[in-house]
């Protein structure tokens, strides 16, 4: 398997979205191949359930709440991870937001205002506090999540289609401009995951669900454990020389 070439160990790894979905199942993950993890989202309890689960089977975990659309809540993250641990060696920014694909001239300011704060302001505060602390300590890794959407129009509300390409373009820039101080940055173009904000949109839309096969060459949802594996890869030694990538967790979806 892929964890027993990917430890971590001792590694200080933030992860945000962490409440639910892709993000909890990466901590899980992470903990479980020895990193000391720093998860954060906006629903405290949910991360201190998952702390406690975490520390419950011999890991390590520390939840921050905060929004990651606020700079001074990643601010306060970050430095809640460098006080603890003394230093931040890997972050998986996972928070998102996304729409259902309501026609682009009928979507109210407040919705694109949301998707474009999480998803891209949202990436944007987590590495510049993240970068910052890796520089202290000579480099690390980031792994961002995009989407399918970020290279593809997949037919999801315009909004997130523009927001995933952003992240993606960020990504691109920061691995640009510091790989020669020794921190890797990837994304992920993350294909359809059996989340909950993904079931809560398949029980509003009937026939959703097959939309979202249509183009894919497996036909089911990846489990969010199946996207935190590639993070996991990202932010490991075993990718120490892939920087600046765009990695399709996607069931086949680009392929066709």
């Amino acid at each position: 398997m892929i964890e027993q070439l990917c430890a971590m160990d001792g590694r200080v790894v933030m992860i945000t979205g962490a409440s639910s979905g892709i993000g909890a199942a990466a901590a899980r993950l992470f903990a479980e191949q020895g990193a000391e993890v720093v998860i954060t989202a906006r629903r405290e309890d949910r991360l201190v359930a998952l702390a406690e689960e975490i520390e419950a089977k011999g890991g390590r975990a520390v939840a921050v709440a905060g929004d990651v659309r606020r700079s001074e809540d990643v601010e306060r993250i970050v430095d809640a991870a460098v006080r603890r641990y003394g230093r931040l060696d890997a972050a998986f920014n996972n928070a998102g937001r996304a729409t259902l694909g309501v026609d682009l001239h009928e979507m109210a300011d407040d919705d694109y205002d949301t998707v474009m704060d999480v998803n891209v302001r949202g990436v944007w505060n987590c590495m510049r506090h993240q970068i910052r602390a890796m520089l202290d300590t000579g480099g690390g890794a980031i792994v961002n999540t995009a989407s399918v959407a970020g290279l593809i129009a997949t037919g999801v509300g315009a909004p997130y289609v523009a927001a995933k390409h952003a992240v993606i373009g960020l990504t691109k820039a920061a691995a640009a401009s510091y790989g020669e101080r020794g921190i890797r940055v990837n994304a992920l173009a993350v294909g359809s995951t059996l989340t909950e904000m993904m079931q809560s949109a398949i029980d509003q839309l009937p026939g959703l669900e097959e939309a979202f096969f249509a183009r894919a060459v497996q036909k089911r949802f990846a489990a969010p454990v199946e996207v935190a594996r590639a993070a996991l890869w990202l932010c490991s030694d075993a990718a120490s020389f892939v920087t600046g990538a765009t990695v399709p967790v996607d069931g086949g979806t680009l392929a066709v």
